[in-house]
């Protein structure tokens, strides 16, 4: 059982998704610090405040801190906002370098198919000759 347990943590998948958290933890640090910090002084020259947390409605006895939800969804769609354009670039170099690879090994994979093609006819017509023997 823990010979199991230890292959399961060390594929790759597990040691992928646990640094993929880590990287995603520290990521959300760098985010929050560039709406906290950078963009929602802005807003808050444009709306007058950039805390949005004190407004409240009161309904009844009950008190809705609507001003919490909005400075999520704002958070939220900057965030997204910014992971969009991450994920836009990293997809571009991605295709950048796909491109570089395939110009350069496209040449070797049709070789190599076309030996293999070669070399399967050569042992399929060989079995055929046994066969008929």
């Amino acid at each position: 059982m823990l010979k199991e347990f230890r292959d399961f943590i060390a594929k790759g998948n597990v040691l992928d998704l646990a640094i993929g958290v880590v990287m995603a933890t520290a990521f959300t640090a760098i985010v929050n610090s560039l709406v906290s910090d950078i963009i929602m002084p802005f807003v808050g020259l444009i709306l007058g405040s950039t805390d949005f947390t004190s407004i409240t409605v009161q309904l009844g006895s009950a008190v809705l801190t609507v001003g919490n939800f909005i400075q999520a969804v704002i958070t939220f769609l900057i965030i997204s906002l910014v992971l969009f354009f991450v994920m836009k670039a990293v997809a571009t170099l991605k295709s950048q370098f796909e491109k570089e690879e395939d110009g350069v090994e496209e040449d070797d994979e049709v070789a190599l198919v076309d030996s293999q093609e070669l070399l399967l006819t050569e042992i399929r017509d060989l079995l055929k000759e046994q066969n008929n023997k």
